[in-house]
């Protein structure tokens, strides 16, 4: 029994050094839905946009400056892959491992919309809407690990067409066409998290500005930025 307790032990060690978590979701304008940002346990952070694209990893800004420059990562130092002479063309110069975390992608013979997109991060696999569809959500990431993704279609208002509509359990509404020019289109609320925006009857350099709701909000374990 000693025997096979301690091999079982070693294997847990070893699977969870490559463990990813999602860490951050980003709004830039205060509206787009701009990256997801998982840390891995080398507190890596690896930022992906909404269609399967590896964006840009690094460390965590520092306490201070992470509040004054949201979103920003510090420059990882160490190793980095690269694939390269692949018999699969579409995969070369793609990132194929950050320190320790591998990263695959979906290659030139899978379905059109999926070619070249982030397939796994460590143990984390993405799946994406297919061809078939509506167009305004085709292509775009649909889940990430055990987090799932919808989008708002081409038959929803014009402000939020094609927008994030749901990230995991928590929904995402935003300000229509109907509300002022200034905030159409403006994130309205994140699961039970409110947001109000400063409008056109404002005074200049106000206007469109946050004006209530936290830029950092933490929800679930995962920090929503809005910048």
């Amino acid at each position: 029994m000693k025997r096979l307790f301690i091999p079982v032990i070693s294997f847990l060690i070893y699977s969870s050094g490559y463990s990813q978590t999602l860490k951050f979701v980003s709004f830039s304008g205060g509206s787009q839905f701009s990256s997801l940002s998982f840390i891995t346990d080398q507190k890596i952070v690896i930022k992906i946009s909404q269609d399967g694209k590896v964006l840009e990893w690094g460390n965590e800004n520092e306490p201070g400056r992470f509040y004054s420059e949201p979103a920003k990562l510090i420059p990882y130092m160490g190793r980095v892959e690269y694939y390269e002479k692949q018999f699969d063309s579409i995969l070369n110069g793609k990132v194929k491992s950050i320190g320790i975390t591998s990263i695959t992608y979906y290659g030139s013979l899978e379905n059109s919309v999926l070619v070249g997109k982030v397939k796994s991060i460590g143990r984390e696999l993405f799946t994406y809407f297919p061809e078939f569809e509506n167009e305004a959500v085709r292509g775009k990431l649909k889940s990430a690990g055990q987090k799932s993704f919808t989008y708002y279609t081409s038959f929803d208002n014009e402000a939020y067409r094609g927008k994030i509509k749901s990230i995991g359990e928590n929904p995402v509404t935003y300000y229509s066409t109907f509300d002022d020019k200034a905030i159409r289109g403006k994130l309205k609320s994140i699961g039970s998290t409110y947001y109000t925006w400063y409008t056109s009857l404002d005074r200049q350099g106000y206007q469109g500005v946050l004006k209530s709701g936290s830029q950092y909000q933490m929800i679930e374990g995962v920090t929503y930025i809005i910048f």
